[in-house]
């Protein structure tokens, strides 16, 4: 299930007044699902056993197997993390110091239909593989990419300066540009970022 969900991409999900980050992987021998406001990480990872006693407990007039139980599960968490929660799924979730509990209100065969995920600080090592090194690895790809660009710019303002000293003109003057000055761009950069975070 893990494997599975290391492929899983991350979504944002807002419930109530907070705004997470989910995801989460459905077998038809269970779930785990990963979620985070960026201060703390919880999962939950339950067998098909759990799934059908949590199930027998939440939903006393329901009898349906446990694969199609997740599956049915399965269809109203996809849509939460498209951004696009059903019109009859209600989602809500409590913090508490040993965890979080999503609460999931629906219907399933005409029948109400409950489930909570009952979610524990997630380990380290889990943080890290899912969130903290994927993070730090698009970050470097990133900082690789903005080198090239500037480094591709700097090439091409060359290239002109070179065209407008062999006597070049723009035939359209709305074209022209400054030249790029790396260090301004880095300094703005850097304020964005700060105004963003604060």
């Amino acid at each position: 299930l893990e494997s599975g969900l290391l492929t899983q991409p991350w979504a944002s999900v807002r419930l109530g007044e907070s705004t997470f980050l989910a995801k989460v992987c459905f077998r038809d021998t269970g779930y785990i699902l990963l979620i985070s406001d960026l201060s703390c990480v919880w999962y939950e990872s339950a067998d098909a056993e759990a799934v059908e006693q949590r199930s027998k407990e939440l939903n006393k007039r329901l009898t349906v197997h446990v694969s199609s139980f997740l599956n049915h599960l399965c269809s109203l968490m996809c849509p939460l993390l498209a951004g696009q929660p059903g019109a009859t799924t209600a989602f809500s979730c409590h913090r508490s110091p040993s965890g979080l509990r999503l609460h999931v209100k629906s219907e399933l065969s005409g029948l109400p239909f409950y489930w909570d995920f009952h979610c524990c600080p997630a380990p380290l090592d889990m943080v890290s593989r899912h969130l903290v090194r994927p993070l730090i690895q698009m970050n470097l790809a990133l900082q690789c990419q903005v080198q090239e660009l500037i480094s591709l710019l700097l090439q091409k303002d060359a290239e002109i300066e070179d065209y407008r000293e062999s006597g070049a003109t723009l035939s359209r003057d709305r074209l022209r540009t400054e030249p790029f000055r790396e260090e301004a761009f880095q300094q703005n950069f850097v304020a964005q970022v700060r105004n963003g975070a604060s």
